[in-house]
């Protein structure tokens, strides 16, 4: 089951919805404005870091350093039941769906979040694909969760606000998901991870920046940067590593994916990051035999890992078309 260009729903040329895109989010600047700060409120404390702690580091634990992951509280009340097809009804936006997989083990270990966000034309069951059974099993045995959420049609022609734009509307719904998995079941906060591929490579790009206070590791299946613009980081200091797939030169829909994904590369690079191309060479397909190295990866990788234990050579079961590169 790859993930092929036909998944795509063919619309008008990718410039153009760039450019009709942005435009649009200019125009709505004022309820963008509106919706991330409802997500970002104040906890009562005073320091404005939404933490509740009062010593305005944003990471919860009261000592000012910004070393922890800052997790989001819930905006509202949070479903009684997280499992399953679940609707969530964040402050400042829609109400929305997303598809939990948890087991019984989530009631006693603390486990893994793994975000997976899906492709133009495909659905949250991408996720068991993306990762594969295994490592979805894995995940839930270890009392972790993996959510995909559904797309926003006010989206447009793709899945995802932040393919084009600049609203955080599905970032708002997944602090909102993570803040009512902690709430409720518990997690681990230093084993936040996104996935996604083609658009859901785009978002989980975004993602990674913009939500670098509780982000520990990503992976992009045909992703990267697309906009010129550097997307916000409230935590600079979080250095998450990053594992990069593209299919090489006929990676393309719309826009060169081999393009997007090395110049993702060069940003996290440049930052400081620990990141690294995995060019499979097959198109905009999701690497079917990667997936056991992409589940390794995030394992290796939780929030903090500087430098990584990959710094100096990849595991020797990693595919061989994954290589290090020097900034």
């Amino acid at each position: 089951m790859g993930y092929t260009p036909g998944m795509w729903k063919r619309g008008a040329l990718f410039a153009s919805l760039l450019a009709s895109s942005c435009a649009s989010e200019e125009g709505d600047s004022n309820s963008d404005d509106a919706t991330t700060t409802s997500s970002t409120a104040d906890a009562g404390d005073g320091d404005g870091d939404g933490d509740g702690d009062g010593d305005g580091d944003g990471d919860g634990d009261g000592d000012g350093d910004g070393d922890s992951p800052a997790l989001p509280r819930p905006t509202a009340t949070c479903p009684a039941v997280l499992l399953g097809e679940v609707e969530f009804s964040a402050a400042g936006i829609p109400s929305r769906f997303v598809r939990i997989q948890m087991s019984e083990q989530a009631a006693e270990l603390d486990g893994p979040v793994v975000f997976y966000w899906h492709g133009t034309g495909s659905s949250p069951d991408e996720a068991t694909y993306g990762l594969s059974d295994a490592t979805v099993q894995e995940i839930l045995d270890q009392g972790g969760a993996v959510v995909a959420p559904y797309r926003d049609p006010a989206a447009g022609t793709f899945p995802w606000h932040l393919v084009t734009g600049s609203k955080e509307d599905d970032l708002i719904l997944a602090d909102e998901v993570l803040g009512c998995l902690h709430e409720a079941v518990g997690i681990d906060p230093t084993r936040i991870h996104s996935i996604g591929m083609s658009a859901g490579g785009i978002q989980t790009t975004q993602m990674s920046f913009r939500r670098s206070n509780y982000i520990a590791s990503v992976v992009t299946y045909s992703g990267g940067l697309i906009l010129t613009d550097d997307p916000p980081t409230p935590n600079p200091d979080n250095k998450f590593a990053a594992m990069i797939f593209h299919g090489g030169p006929e990676d393309i829909v719309y826009i060169s994916f081999e393009d997007a994904s090395d110049a993702y590369l060069a940003a996290l690079q440049d930052r400081d990051h620990f990141a690294f191309i995995c060019d499979h060479g097959n198109g905009h397909t999701i690497p079917a035999d990667a997936r056991p190295s992409v589940w390794d990866f995030f394992q290796a990788h939780p929030w903090g890992t500087a430098p990584s234990p990959y710094a100096e050579a990849l595991p020797s079961d990693y595919p061989s078309y994954c290589a290090l590169t020097e900034p």
